[in-house]
């Protein structure tokens, strides 16, 4: 094109030089709508250039992670498929790959969790009250970093208990169907607490989740001089970005399920209904009001639901860890309705509708061999749209699958776990590869 264009000003040149200076009138009137047919033409080339790369980035990525179908089907809709060279080869080379995938067991698939991370360890460890119960139930940013690049090497995909099993309009369920390639292992991850409680504040852990001027999802951090960063320091980020890298780590676009609580508000803003109505308040969020009097509890919403709209658009799903972080086992199934219903009305509307309960302490609702029609708790969550639990599981896979529920247990992959049984994490990777010299030990015991 810019060829041609050359051309054009070659003749406009000659021909002013001819006209003395001017355009004859009819030759400047031809050449003037033909710069301008030009210029039309080149631009939507350049347009179709934009959206073959487009379609092209959107199927390569469907490819990377697994997608077949629906790569296949967004190439084919284009309506110059079959003179397109390059939309061609990329079809062809997901039907190869897809005759080569096999069928995964979903009773072998594991689920593990974290809580969050710790970026600055001087500050979580520095001898305090807090600091044995950080010790055991949390994983620095280091563990975290290198476990995960551990389980890529390994060959370890994500997957949602939503693709081990579907809902049915009658409200039933159905085993699903993970199909994979050889040697691919399929695994679940969540993460709970991310909401940035206040007692959290100054030991070097992430203070909430923001959206940085391109639009994606960050940690803003307070460093111990004040000062504020805005980067990857907790899971979220730090996982957005290692599948960036390694798109192959996600299959069908999976990324983690964020197990959220409500009664500190969620994601790091204070979103509960006690910070708008000053009733109820917890010695914690008194001293945050006090300490922050242009709080705008309607603009924490606010940006609350925009991070949240932007995580579930790259792959995050939210459930349920209850409202008030409850010990499900230990409470009636009044009490545990009365408190979904505040998870409904003050944690839903931000985060969306879920239909996945993570139960806090690890807790259950029914013994391990299942739960009963008769079971009051479990009738509740059943009535109120729940269909898929978690719980805390040390064996490598617990998984239940009937055609009321969905059941799976989650393996801790923190200080606990890694100083008093690293050969229960064996087959995930060797806990001398990613343990934190700067923490300290002995761990405390539960």
């Amino acid at each position: 094109m810019k060829k041609r264009a050359m051309i054009l000003t070659a003749v406009l040149t000659a021909a002013v030089l001819a006209g003395g200076g001017h355009f004859p009138t009819d030759i400047g009137n031809r050449l003037t709508q033909t710069v301008s047919a030009a210029k039309k033409d080149s631009d939507k080339k350049d347009d179709t250039s934009e959206s073959e790369g487009s379609v092209l980035d959107q199927a390569t990525l469907m490819y990377q992670q697994y997608n077949y179908d629906e790569a296949i089907k967004l190439l084919k809709q284009q309506d110059d498929f079959d003179t397109n060279k390059d939309y061609m080869d990329l079809a062809a080379k997901c039907q190869i790959a897809k005759s080569t995938l096999v069928e995964y067991p979903l009773e072998q698939i594991t689920h593990v969790f974290f809580h969050t991370l710790i970026d600055d360890t001087g500050r979580a460890f520095d001898g305090d009250s807090k600091s044995g119960n950080y010790n055991q139930v949390m994983t620095t940013v280091s563990e975290f970093n290198k476990i995960i690049q551990i389980m890529y090497d390994k060959g370890y995909v994500l997957v949602s208990p939503h693709d081990m099993a579907t809902v049915n309009d009658d409200g039933t369920m159905s085993r699903g169907k993970i199909m994979v390639p050889e040697g691919k292992i399929p695994f679940v991850l969540s993460q709970d607490d991310v909401s940035y409680y206040h007692y959290m504040d100054g030991d070097g852990c992430a203070s909430k989740l923001v959206l940085d001027e391109n639009g994606e999802v960050k940690n803003e951090y307070i460093e111990a001089d004040g000062s504020v960063s805005v980067g990857d320091y907790d899971l979220v980020p730090l996982l957005d970005t290692f599948i960036r890298e390694h798109p192959d780590f996600s299959w069908h676009g999976r990324k983690g399920i964020l197990a959220m609580t409500g009664y500190n508000g969620v994601l790091g803003y204070r979103t509960d209904i006690a910070y708008k109505t000053g009733e109820n308040l917890q010695d914690d969020q008194k001293k945050f009001l006090e300490d922050n009097p242009d709080f705008d509890y309607d603009q924490d919403v606010a940006d609350a639901t925009e991070v949240a709209d932007a995580m579930k658009a790259e792959g995050w799903e939210f459930a349920s860890h209850t409202w008030g972080h409850m010990n499900a086992t230990e409470r009636s199934a009044e009490d545990l309705k009365t408190d979904d219903q505040k998870w409904k009305s003050y944690v839903a509307p931000i985060l969306g509708d879920t239909d996945m309960v993570i139960f806090a302490f690890g807790a259950d609702i029914g013994d391990w061999s299942g739960y009963s029609s008769d079971n009051p708790k479990f009738q509740y969550y059943k009535s109120a749209g729940y269909d898929y639990f978690c719980n805390v599981d040390s064996s490598q896979y617990f998984v239940q699958i009937t055609d009321q529920y969905f059941r799976q247990g989650r393996r801790n992959l923190d200080g606990y776990r890694m100083y008093y049984n690293p050969e229960m994490l064996s087959d995930l990777f060797d806990v001398a590869d990613v343990w934190d010299s700067s923490r300290p030990t002995p761990v405390p015991p539960m």
